[in-house]
Order: C-alpha cells, then structure tokens, then sequence
C-alpha cells in the first residue's frame, strides 16, 4: 500500500496539489491521467521521494519495495543488459557484487566466510538464484533477444534501452510499481506483453499513461487529476470518461431543477407576499427559497482543440497508385518492390515494428526523398498535406507562429489565421511565440493547424499523436474519423488505430501485408497470423 496524506506542492505563488489524499491498494492497477501541465509525472516523483512535497507525507507499507521506471538512457551504459535489468532490486544487486568481491580474495578469512554466510541467505531470500533467468524471461518477452543479453547497454538503439528499462522497472516483483508512459516506443509485440504482464500483477501500479486503449485493458482504476485534486473512480478509463460526463450532467440537471422551483418560489411570494390570506404561505416560502442553494458546477481545467479537416476539393476515385518502389539508405535496403493502389474512401493505417520504412515511404510521397526504383502517381484531383514524425527543421527558424503558418493561408489575414490558433488553444499573445522554442505538444497543434489550412484531401501523418495530451489525441482522433478524404498515417495508439482506419498494411522484410479490415480485425485474423510468422521466418533464415 502506499498512500498520499494532505500533500501540498507549491511552485511558487502556484498549488500543483492541495491537500490530495489518495490511497493505492495491493492488487490493483491505478491509471493518473490529467491534462498537460496538471503534475502527473510530478505526482509520481513525490511518490518515489525524488520530490518534497510542501506539506504531507507520503506513507508506504513497511518492507515493501517500490519500483520506477526510469527515463535516463545514458546511466546505465557502461553495464551488461542483464545486470542493468538485476538493478530494479538494486539490494539483490548489492549482494551479487558483494559476494563476488569476497569469493574472489586470495586471502579469504574467516570473518569473510560469515558475511559470505550472512549475504548468501539474504541472496536466497531474494530469489537470488533466479535472478538472471527471471531477468532473462523478462527481457525476452519484451522483445530483447538472447544474444543482447551480456551486450553494453551503450550499444544498444534507443528503443531497445527503454525495453531494458522497462524490464529492470518490472524485475523481482516490487510491491508497488510506478510506470510513467511505459508504452512510449514501444512496438505491438512489446505493448501487447506489457498489458498481459500487468493485468497479471498481483501488487500495486501507478501508471502515466495516453495511450486510452491501454488504460482501458490494464486498470482498475483511474486517478483524475483536476483543479490541484486527485478524484478516484473505479473502472478503466471508458468508465471513468462516462462516469466523470455523467456526474456532471446529474449535477446541472439538478441545478435546473432547483432554479425552476427558485423561479416558482419567487413568483408565489411576488404575488401573495401583499395578500394577508396568503402571507403566512409566503413567508413559509420564503424560508424553503431560502435553504435551496445551486451547486458550484466547476468546469474541467482540460481544454480540448478545435480540429476539423476541410478540403477544398472533392477527391476522386484515382487517389494514389504505388509501383515496385525500392529504396536503400546507407547500404540498407529500406523498401523492397513496394506497390499497392488507394481508392477515394480509403484511411489507411502503416502497422508493425518497422517504422523506418513507413517514415521512408511518406517521405517519398511527400516529395521530399527520392525512391531508388519504381514510381508512384497522385490522382490529379488530389492535393497532399504531409505531417512528419521529425518536425525538427520545420521549426528551426526564429519566425512567430502567425508568421509561420500564413504562407499555408488561402486568405493573407491575420485575423482569419489566428482564428486557427484559438481553435488550437493559442490565445492571445501565443501567436507571437517564436516557433524554434515551442514545446513538442505545441509544435504539434502548428503542424495540425497549417494542414486544415491547407484544406488538402490527402493527409499523410507519420506518428501525429506523439507530444499530444489526451484531450488533443481525442480531439484528433474525432477530427480525422469526420474527414471525407483519403488518410495514409501510422500511430502507437491503439484506439487511435482502431477507429479510424479501413485498411492495414504492414511492411515486413518479405513483403508487404495488406487487408481491409479494422486494425483488431487485422491483429486477431489467423491468416495475418500465420502469414506474419512465415515471413519472420523467412526473414532469420535470409539472415543466417
């Protein structure tokens, strides 16, 4: 169990929380959700003790071990993938090096022989003896294979230390694990083992999380936080959703009731208060007006952007055609004899673990790359609107955000293109913030704003929902299913997925999957199943 007691943090003149009081119990999985900015990681730090709060206590059950998942990719690099996973219990670690250090003296005496006694069954108690075959178990679920194992952590790609990471949060069964966007990165396979892995932990977890779909299959519980409070509601996230509009909708629809019998009350005591008969009804009235009081319905503090894709033009039935297209980078063949054709009703959602080659492939038809072979030939009624998964160099200039997206304007008015910002939750002055230091969220709603300007009928969007909070996901996500053009996008979100697209295509080392289907149509079909394994298959025998 661990617990938050009147804890207050004051960042200046601010309250980040104010007197929160929650509890987490064994057995259950908490998801803390809160728009951006409302302190969620920051809660999480207070938890671990990495954060002092102003006021209150943490309090932990005494003997239990917490666990965190860390963000810093670079400590562990002088250390094996197996030690650095054998860490999440950093004592058993202790031990191990500890042991190693005694067992190996020239010069063994008989005091090392009793702290080698001493440390051996505390070693025991710790599982000690399965320590590198759970850490291995672990690691290869997670999609770390075998042969890593005793690689430096130094050499290893990005996304595979935040598997490592992962794994080493997840290691030696901790009595309370706090998670902090666990899925970020993380491929399907690798996602899909998380959520079957935490459904099946038995102790306690926080986890930071926006990913809906994943919040939805793991908790709970959920933890709103709002308004410097934390509001605990049982189920997963839909029905915290549910639950959160309905009470609110119980609440107004109680305030109008009471507002009618105010009105009602007034009207008999200005009526009757005069009439000698009636006076003591109207004084009786007056009393009962007098105890009817209109609850205080705060709004969220979440705001919600205004995102809504018009083209301009109408698309025809001859969208996109895609011919044997090959691409090699650095000696790498990226894409491999690539075709297929997109009609005009078609959203089309990129799939699977390989996302250099659907990056690749919405760089060519973007225009910006080249293919090496093949071609590929836009309908002529369609126009293209291109979101990139790097915006880097979109940005890099010194330019305001107003001067920044009225090149994309058809109408060179300030006012028609600050029309765009407000709905995209730049207010005021916003608009005058210089585009190379906006935030990732920030620099999303730009990128989202200049393609509704341009009123295309083509998007193609490579990862639009990282940086985005849930509201501005959820708000994406409405905008893109309500567009009447063809989308050719990719994305982590499970439900993002799920209910836009009508066709999936996977690019695979042999080959390219395609169906139309939903995406839990794709993922649960046998075929697509077998014809994924095959082609894994065949891919580690080319290796070999």
């Amino acid at each position: 169990m661990i617990q938050a007691s009147n804890i207050t943090l004051r960042l200046g003149k601010k309250a980040l929380f104010e007197e929160v009081n929650i509890k987490f119990t064994e057995g259950n999985c908490y998801g803390l959700i809160g728009a951006n900015g409302a302190g969620k990681s920051t809660f999480l730090r207070i938890l671990t003790g990495e954060l002092e709060p102003t006021n209150g206590d943490v309090i932990i059950t005494p003997g239990q071990r917490l666990s965190f998942l860390k963000q810093d990719h670079f400590k562990y690099d002088e250390f094996n993938v197996l030690d650095t996973v054998i860490m999440g219990n950093q004592r058993l670690y202790d031990i191990m090096k500890e042991k190693e250090i005694i067992y190996a003296k020239e010069d063994f005496t008989e005091e090392d022989g009793i702290l080698a006694s001493e440390l051996e069954g505390e070693f025991a108690n710790l599982n000690g003896w399965e320590a590198e075959s759970d850490a291995a178990t672990l690691l290869n679920g997670i999609g770390i294979d075998t042969d890593l194992h005793y690689t430096y952590m130094k050499d290893l790609s990005g996304s595979q230390k935040i598997k490592v990471l992962l794994a080493q949060a997840l290691f030696g069964n901790p009595d309370i694990l706090l998670l902090d966007e666990p899925t970020n990165h993380l491929d399907l396979d690798a996602i899909r083992w998380l959520e079957e892995f935490l459904i099946n932990f038995e102790n306690t977890v926080i986890v930071v999380s926006h990913d809906r779909y994943f919040l939805n299959k793991v908790c709970t519980h959920i933890a709103d936080i709002d308004y410097a409070k934390i509001q605990l509601y049982a189920g997963n996230y839909d029905f915290w959703y549910e639950s959160s509009q309905l009470m609110v909708k119980q609440m107004k629809d109680a305030n109008k009731k009471k507002e009618e019998k105010i009105k009602e009350l007034q009207e008999f005591i200005q009526r009757f208060s005069a009439n000698a008969s009636k006076s003591k009804q109207a004084t009786s009235r007056k009393k009962a007006l007098e105890k009817i009081e209109i609850d205080d319905i705060r709004p969220s503090s979440r705001k919600y952007p205004y995102i809504d894709f018009r083209p301009s033009r109408e698309i025809g039935n001859e969208v996109l055609t895609v011919t044997n297209l090959s691409k090699t980078i650095e000696g790498v063949k990226i894409l491999d004899n690539i075709s297929f054709i997109i009609g005009h009703d078609e959203k089309v959602a990129f799939v699977g673990g390989n996302t250099l080659a659907t990056t690749t492939l919405f760089k060519i038809l973007s225009g910006e790359m080249e293919p090496d072979e093949g071609s590929y030939k836009w309908g002529i009624t369609t126009t293209q609107a291109y979101f990139p998964k790097d915006n880097t160099k979109e940005f890099s200039g010194t330019e305001t955000i107003v001067d920044w997206l009225m090149p994309y304007s058809p109408e060179k008015d300030v006012t028609y293109v600050r029309g765009f910002m407000g709905r995209m939750l730049f207010a005021g002055d916003d608009g005058m913030k210089k585009v190379n230091i906006l935030s990732g969220g920030e620099k999303v709603r730009v990128m989202l704003s200049k393609m509704m300007l341009m009123a295309a009928n083509v998007l193609i969007m490579d990862e639009p929902t990282n940086h985005l909070d849930m509201e501005s996901i959820t708000a994406l996500n409405n905008g893109i299913i309500k567009f009447s053009g063809v989308v050719l996008f990719t994305s982590q979100d499970h439900q993002f997925i799920q209910t836009i697209a009508n066709r999936i295509m996977e690019i695979t080392p042999n080959g390219l999957i395609d169906k139309v289907s939903t995406y839990d149509e794709y993922l649960d079909s046998d075929e697509m199943a077998r014809k994924r394994q095959v082609l894994n298959v065949q891919s580690e025998e080319d290796e070999d």
